[in-house]
């Protein structure tokens, strides 16, 4: 039987039962898309969600406009100690609290960091200790970045997550794997 026969079928089964049945069905569906919707939630707020990325900051990273990124937000809940330099990291704004954000993780609490090995926002002579609880982050494409440059070190309250992986478009599929070597 044809889908649109079945689904006139079922409806006109439907229209023909009681109202109290209709009710209990109705009860039901609306109780399995209330589940649905929280598990929904649940999963991309504790584990992990795509997302989208706009803006220079990531360049070339991240692509300006248009990319799919997906957030693992599990493995910072459970294990902090396994940030390190060199990873991307989604947070929120130390500047506009509702805001999110994606920059690199440069410095780690006890670092000494240079405040901008640019010159442009500090003398590329000062330096600062990242204080215990803090992060020092980074856009890659400094021109175009707020970072912690302008606001100095960040919370690692404010993290949400870290970047897995890019899915769309499908040419520049990645994982993203930390690349960052430590120099003494």
């Amino acid at each position: 039987m044809p889908l649109h026969r079945r689904a006139s079928q079922w409806l006109a089964d439907f229209r023909s039962t009681s109202w109290q049945v209709r009710g209990k069905y109705v009860g039901k569906a609306c109780l399995h898309l209330l589940n649905m919707a929280c598990a929904i939630h649940l999963f991309s707020e504790y584990i992990g969600r795509p997302s989208t990325m706009t803006g220079p900051s990531m360049l070339p990273t991240l692509a300006h406009d248009g990319e799919l990124v997906i957030e693992d937000r599990l493995t910072w809940r459970l294990f902090p100690e396994r940030l390190s330099r060199g990873d991307l990291v989604v947070l929120q704004s130390p500047l506009e609290p509702g805001r999110i954000i994606c920059k690199r993780i440069l410095g780690m609490p006890g670092d000494i960091v240079c405040v901008d090995p640019t010159g442009e926002l500090a003398p590329s002579t000062e330096h600062v200790i990242v204080p215990k609880g803090h992060v020092w982050i980074s856009g890659d494409n400094a021109a175009y970045s707020r970072d912690s440059r302008v606001y100095g070190p960040v919370s690692m309250s404010l993290i949400q997550g870290r970047l897995l992986a890019r899915i769309w478009p499908l040419q520049r599929a990645t994982i993203f794997r930390n690349t960052a070597t430590l120099l003494d």
